[in-house]
């Protein structure tokens, strides 16, 4: 590794990447939609609990990375409050665990029809050079938007497969931070964990990255912090993918 942070990607067999906050800024419309749905759930909850106002350092701490029914979880652990499981198909109204879940996944799907998404340029700019180099990529999302994401964006055919919630929940793999959805990534494209890289901005998934031992950890530091990433396992963290560029 060079100091300047570029990374000699000939060196690998397969490229893996998260999708929301390294490819795409849908991390920001996922913040809004876990603060606009927890704040709301909190604000007209009376169980017990600590109830003040959800805030970002809940997403980087609870939240962030985690499939969608883990981040309700987590983030109700943290607050001392107990709610039912409920069920996939509970509708947003719902008091479950699985309800509010579903209640964030439908104001993230409003915001994404309605806005849009538009990739990074810096992480194009990768794209554009790993298609040069002719090496396999994969996305590996927590999210089931991942799919819909990436139409949106215009990069459906820049992956050669995607590991999202669905496909997660259908092999029965273990969500972020286990390396799980990871180690089924680099299987697919024909790559072991250790000729494969991992670009994640969140903690959970660089802890992933970092339980499955592969080649190289590069964290993208979009607000969770340099020392927080390098903390949970990152070989190297940069701001923008264009700086592991040649």
């Amino acid at each position: 590794m060079t100091s300047d942070s570029a990374v000699p990607w000939t060196d690998f067999d397969a490229i893996l990447f998260d999708l929301d906050g390294v490819v795409t800024p849908t991390a920001e419309v996922h913040m809004r939609a876990w603060a606009e749905m927890f704040n709301g759930f909190l604000e007209s909850w009376s169980g017990g609990g600590d109830t003040a106002p959800y805030t970002d350092a809940d997403y980087f701490a609870h939240v962030d990375g985690k499939p969608r029914y883990d981040g309700v979880r987590d983030f109700l652990a943290s607050r001392g409050i107990e709610l039912p499981e409920g069920s996939d198909d509970d509708a947003g109204s719902e008091e479950t665990v699985k309800g509010l879940g579903n209640r964030k996944n439908d104001a993230f799907n409003i915001v994404l029809e309605r806005d849009g998404v538009t990739a990074y340029p810096g992480s194009v700019a990768l794209l554009d050079h790993l298609r040069e180099l002719g090496l396999p990529l994969a996305v590996v999302s927590s999210s089931a938007n991942a799919p819909s994401v990436l139409e949106t964006a215009g990069l459906s055919d820049r992956f050669q497969t995607v590991v999202d919630g669905k496909v997660a929940k259908e092999l029965g793999l273990a969500g972020k931070p286990a390396p799980d959805t990871f180690l089924h990534a680099a299987e697919v494209l024909g790559a072991t964990a250790a000729t494969s890289v991992v670009l994640e901005d969140a903690v959970s998934g660089v802890r992933a990255g970092r339980a499955g031992s592969f080649g190289l950890v590069i964290g993208v530091d979009r607000g969770a912090g340099h020392a927080t990433l390098t903390d949970a396992g990152a070989d190297v963290v940069v701001s923008d993918l264009a700086e592991t560029l040649p």
